[in-house]
């Protein structure tokens, strides 16, 4: 079969000649190749290993001073992040198809392509694996590239993404691609919470996260529904109802007893006072783009963003009055660059720009916020935020996930961002 191939980014370079008027054009794609694996080789893969240095990271998640650090569709990094300013690796549990991860107690729940799959970190460097709730998930994307489980022949279907520059001879006269910017040639891209209640047994993810735990419940989103596990006793995860929820769903984030969700369409509002029955109350409709979701009190904070699987050409933040959850009003919008995840510690708010670094603001103001703008932090690759110390003046951590590394900064004096540390990835990736 022949690989897929997406243009991600045009760069042109004309050389032009009065005698053949010939020009090149340099091109880098995403190409997608397709590969199977067996189930077979995906659950005996599992296992615990030593450290290993970031490739490829994903979303990030942190609870009682531990860090985990999704190695995309490889498994997750355990840092011990009790200093932030000398976070020390201590582990890396190899979890095939991998992408997302929660923990309840001293339980960590993870997916592994088409199941979810449970491990005792009471001991992060020597974890145990506990249960496999098996095929629970029969597709999902990674880097924009789909995957599909097949249970009669246990057989996955996955794509492999690389990068790919050519250069070749083209026609002077047609149009430069100079203009279409990211959002025309990021076409196919990959697409991408915490528990608010400040519930002590639960960790803490980012924005782009797809797992939620809230009461005795975790929450798993696909791209079209939500698949509920109970675990009532962390250690022993059952299967429990399935929500159907239209196509395009992308990010979860539990706030009181409310699931907020991010989708390419909208953001939906579920009423979650029956944790075991979600029930939708409203869709905040916008404009075909992802859109990570925070929430502080009445006021949930949107980011859309195109350059994405989403097809769109917004990049903004909106502010959305939740005050009347069933019927959400925009309040206002504020024009981004390429807004990717964020975090809320009222009234600090910090948005990741991807390619062009990382905003804080002061967000007292909603109708105001272009105005509160406290730092922009730039030369970095910013994908997701989880900020870490709420009320606690003290001690106030960002934790920033990007294509490049993970940063820690002190947030204290939020206008002057001061970075602690950061644990780079071996080998930075285009994307």
């Amino acid at each position: 079969m022949k690989p897929r191939i997406y243009p991600l980014l045009v760069l042109s370079m004309l050389y032009l000649s009065a005698c053949t008027d010939k020009c090149e054009e340099t091109r880098t794609y995403r190409r997608y190749t397709s590969v199977s694996l067996t189930a077979y080789q995906v659950r005996q893969g599992i296992q615990a290993e030593a450290a290993r240095p970031l490739v490829k990271p994903g979303k990030i998640y942190t609870k009682d001073g531990f860090l985990f650090i999704n190695e995309l569709k490889e498994g997750v990094h355990v840092i011990d992040n009790r200093n932030p300013s000398a976070p020390k690796t201590v582990a890396f549990l190899r979890v095939p198809g991998n992408g997302d991860i929660a923990v309840r107690n001293n339980v960590l729940y993870a997916d592994s392509y088409m199941d979810l799959v449970a491990f005792d970190i009471s001991n992060p460097s020597d974890m145990k694996f506990l249960k496999r709730v098996s095929g629970v998930f029969p597709s999902g994307i990674f880097e924009g590239g789909y995957w599909s489980y097949n249970a009669q022949n246990g057989m996955i279907n996955d794509q492999d993404m690389e990068y790919v520059t050519e250069t070749t001879s083209t026609n002077c006269e047609e149009t430069p691609a100079l203009n279409r910017g990211w959002g025309g040639w990021f076409g196919f891209a990959s697409m991408a919470n915490a528990d608010v209640r400040s519930a002590p047994t639960n960790g803490v993810a980012g924005s782009m996260a797809r797992f939620a735990l809230y009461d005795n419940y975790l929450y798993t989103i696909n791209n079209a529904e939500m698949q509920l596990f109970n675990i009532q006793n962390p250690a022993d995860p059952k299967i429990g109802n399935k929500i159907q929820m239209g196509w395009g769903i992308e990010t979860i984030f539990p706030y009181k007893d409310k699931l907020f969700i991010g989708s390419q369409s909208g953001m939906h509002i579920y009423d979650n006072a029956n944790p075991e029955k979600p029930v939708r109350l409203s869709v905040f409709q916008h404009a075909r783009v992802c859109d990570p979701v925070v929430v502080h009190g009445n006021t949930a904070y949107v980011t859309l963003r195109s350059g994405s699987t989403c097809q769109g050409f917004t990049n903004q933040l909106d502010i959305v009055d939740i005050s009347n959850l069933t019927n959400p009003r925009l309040l206002k919008s504020y024009p981004m660059r390429n807004p990717h995840g964020l975090g809320i510690d009222f009234p600090n708010l910090f948005i990741c720009e991807g390619a062009y670094g990382l905003k804080s603001f002061n967000a007292s103001d909603a109708l105001g916020i272009d105005k509160g703008l406290l730092q922009h932090v730039e030369g970095i690759n910013a994908y997701d935020v989880i900020p870490v110390g709420g009320s606690d003046a003290t001690n106030k951590t960002l934790l920033m996930i990007g294509k490049d590394g993970f940063y820690q900064y002190d947030y204290r004096n939020p206008g002057k961002l001061r970075l602690l540390s950061k644990i780079p990835v071996s080998r930075p990736s285009y994307y």
